[in-house]
């Protein structure tokens, strides 16, 4: 046998080898941030990034800090836009979503009954086509005639100011939650999953937009039914303008709206139980956010600080911020006691960076 030909005849038995040999696994794919997420996806990322449920005092169906848009101007000068979102609690995290337009969004919140809250926004923001409607569905109430999407938010939270409850909306907006969320969606919620949106929809209902931190008698502060402690109600955290009076709510403008739609209907804003200092629920945000390559643009804090150095956690929550990826302009938002209503009453917010902040953090 030629040189020539031997050659050929042992490359073609190398190359047949190689076809059977197993192929080694591929290496995860780096970035970019998705645009959209599969259902499938965004519950495996609810379901394993999560930690157990934990308690906290209250129900903190909506927030009672009634300055949280005072810092927006100075947010938007620091964090940049079009990154990663991660904040704790209800609604104030649309509105700081709203004005930092970022990518993709995470809700780390101690307790599953946030989980639920965020699932029954998810619900309503996809149902609704406008804000009007949005806040029909929410607190069960028949949309008044006159408003469209030119309407101000004080023209929508003064109509509905008017409008009575009404049962029958009540039951066919709750079934139909439910069904966009296990059906459409295929999420596999649990009964006391399915409950947790019932009651936080029970109480949406039963107060309107007159809603307050304290309505439901699990405020913290004491209170109940009909005697609700913080004098904030959701129409007023609406309507509520930062310190120029540019009024910067997530229901402020028809386009806020719409941009929160659009990340809740790509399934990009993804709601975690998990406690800021316990061991799963940041740094597993922290190892995807890695993995995209993408950046924390803002974490909002709210007073949760206040709590992890009391119990002793503070070090364990700055070592897992420190696993988050940041650069220079990556901010902390915080909620500060204080505020228009007196030292006792709402809360007030500052800005803080995350990289300096956590720069000796292990």
């Amino acid at each position: 046998m030629s040189k020539r030909r031997f050659l050929l005849y042992a490359g073609s038995i190398v190359i047949a080898c190689l076809i059977h040999l197993p192929l080694a696994p591929a290496a995860p794919a780096l970035g970019p941030l998705p645009t959209q997420v599969s259902d499938q996806e965004f519950w495996k990322m609810v379901s394993e990034f999560s930690e157990a449920d934990g308690s906290f005092r209250s129900d903190n169906l909506l927030s009672n800090e009634s300055r949280l848009q005072d810092v927006i101007p100075d947010l938007l000068k620091t964090a940049k836009t079009g990154g990663v979102y991660l904040g704790v609690g209800p609604e104030q995290n649309f509105t700081y979503m709203a004005a930092l337009k970022p990518a993709m969004a995470f809700i780390v919140d101690i307790r599953r009954g946030n989980l639920d809250l965020q699932l029954l926004y998810k619900a309503l923001f996809e149902l609704s086509t406008e804000r009007a409607e949005f806040v029909s569905r929410l607190f069960a109430r028949e949309r008044p005639e006159g408003l469209g999407a030119q309407s101000t938010v004080q023209d929508i939270f003064a109509a509905y100011a008017r409008a009575p409850r009404s049962d029958a909306l009540y039951a066919k907006t709750l079934k139909t939650i439910q069904n966009h969320l296990m059906t459409k969606h295929g999420f596999m919620l649990s009964k006391d999953d399915l409950d947790g949106i019932e009651y936080v929809y029970q109480a949406f209902a039963t107060f309107g937009p007159e809603i307050q931190y304290s309505s439901t008698g699990r405020g913290g502060f004491g209170g109940g039914y009909g005697r609700p402690f913080e004098p904030i109600s959701y129409a007023d955290l609406m309507t509520a303008t930062d310190t120029d009076g540019h009024p910067r709510g997530y229901l402020a403008a028809e386009e806020n709206f719409a941009f929160l739609k659009r990340l809740e209907t790509n399934n990009l804003i993804v709601p975690v139980v998990g406690d800021f200092a316990g061991p799963k629920a940041i740094r597993s945000v922290g190892r995807y956010l890695k993995e995209k390559g993408a950046t924390v643009s803002a974490f909002y804090l709210s007073n949760v600080e206040m709590y992890l150095k009391r119990s002793g956690n503070w070090d364990s929550f700055c070592a897992n911020v420190a696993t988050l990826p940041l650069d220079g302009t990556s901010t902390f938002i915080r909620a500060l006691r204080g505020g228009r209503f007196g030292p006792g009453g709402s809360l007030a917010s500052e800005l803080g960076l995350m990289e300096a902040e956590t720069s000796g953090c292990k």
